[in-house]
């Protein structure tokens, strides 16, 4: 469950690095925004029981909510500041970026405040009911996460490799001058990029919150960094690759907590040194072509 967070998240560093090779940092913080647009929706439209629990319709509701307003932010963020800055240099970007996410995180604090707010639980779940297999339970909840990364992920692998729109996304992560002398619009294609990558991260914002039952400011800013780790991991700008990178954190991270707790960030991010020493490109990383 964790690892499959953790991809969603993912995808949206890959997918921006793939096609202008910059990290998006601000991206675990649309991940924070998506979360509260779920939750405000599930208020305002009065979707939750009077349980205070969500029906999987309502939940589905609120899924396409949260995608539809991260994807805004991805679009406006792509837009104001990152667009301006397409020929700059690349530590400009960086900084940007940095400079973002820092933005979203304390402007989340005013607007939300820093006070923790109760997220609405699945109604399978508040009726405690699971799945045991072999002794083991399994939360619905759970079962449910597993299910919309994978149609989310296949749905992408779908996008990118079957459409127009994601044959151009891919002639301009080869080569973006080459594609616009093709008649690709390449702004319109980052900045379709930017919205994808986006939605998943709004997608995942919401699972985790009914998981968890609670969200606050922050909560993007560590899953934020773990998710460019295993993007990282896995070969960032392999899509399949930010997949595999998200199961192994979230597996070796649980795995690790339940002997040692203490040092299960440790852990995770002596996975990212051993993988940069071993294998820099990733578990999924190809070879890369330089010009001469």
């Amino acid at each position: 469950m964790l690892g499959s967070i953790y991809a969603l998240i993912a995808l949206g560093y890959t997918m921006v690095y793939g096609v202008l090779r910059l990290i998006n940092f601000a991206h675990g913080d649309v991940y924070m925004v998506g979360a509260y647009i779920g939750l405000y929706a599930a208020q305002y439209l009065h979707l939750q029981t009077g349980e205070g629990v969500l029906t999987p319709p309502a939940l589905l509701l609120i899924l396409l909510i949260a995608m539809a307003g991260a994807a805004a932010l991805g679009f406006l963020i792509e837009r104001v500041a990152y667009r301006p800055l397409r020929r700059a240099p690349r530590l400009t970007a960086l900084i940007t970026a940095i400079g973002v996410s820092m933005l979203l995180e304390y402007g989340g604090q005013i607007v939300f405040t820093t006070t923790p707010r109760a997220y609405p639980q699945l109604a399978m779940a508040e009726k405690s009911r699971a799945l045991v297999l072999r002794g083991v339970r399994i939360d619905w909840v759970d079962i449910i996460i597993l299910i919309v990364a994978a149609v989310l992920l296949i749905t992408l692998q779908i996008i990118v490799h079957r459409t127009r729109p994601g044959k151009a996304m891919r002639a301009v992560s080869f080569d973006r001058e080459a594609a616009s002398l093709m008649g690709i619009n390449t702004d319109t294609i980052i900045a379709l990029t930017f919205i994808i990558g986006s939605a998943f991260a709004g997608a995942a914002g919401v699972l985790v919150g009914m998981r968890s039952q609670s969200i606050e400011p922050l909560m993007g800013l560590m899953a934020g960094i773990k998710a460019f780790v295993a993007a990282v991991v896995g070969g960032i700008g392999s899509i399949p690759g930010a997949a595999l990178g998200g199961l192994v954190m979230g597996v070796s991270e649980e795995a690790v907590h339940a002997v040692y707790p203490q040092l299960t960030d440790a852990v995770v991010f002596g996975i990212l040194i051993l993988i940069l020493v071993l294998r820099p490109r990733g578990l999924l990383g190809g070879p890369a072509m330089e010009k001469v």
